[in-house]
């Protein structure tokens, strides 16, 4: 355990990014499932509308957690997948 205050506050907040930050992977993750089994099924309009929503949760998280050139490269492979439908 923390034994200043301010090694305490750190603790209390690197705790609580946690969970945002977990939360984030989980819809992300969640957003992709989605949009990977509408390819699959090779419903190119709903898997359009599905890729919106993996954009903004990659988005986000690349203002918080992820860099920024590993959310451009999903996005880029996210899309040629679509292409090819």
């Amino acid at each position: 355990m923390p034994v200043t205050k301010s090694a305490q506050r750190a603790l209390k907040r690197a705790k609580r990014n946690w969970r945002i930050n977990e939360a984030r992977r989980r819809k992300i993750k969640l957003a992709i499932k989605n949009f990977l089994k509408l390819i699959k099924e090779k419903n190119k309009e709903k898997a359009a509308e599905a890729l919106k929503l993996v954009y903004k949760e990659l988005d986000k998280a690349g203002k918080r957690f992820l860099h920024k050139n590993k959310v451009s490269r999903l996005k880029s492979r996210y899309a040629r997948l679509l292409a090819k439908l």
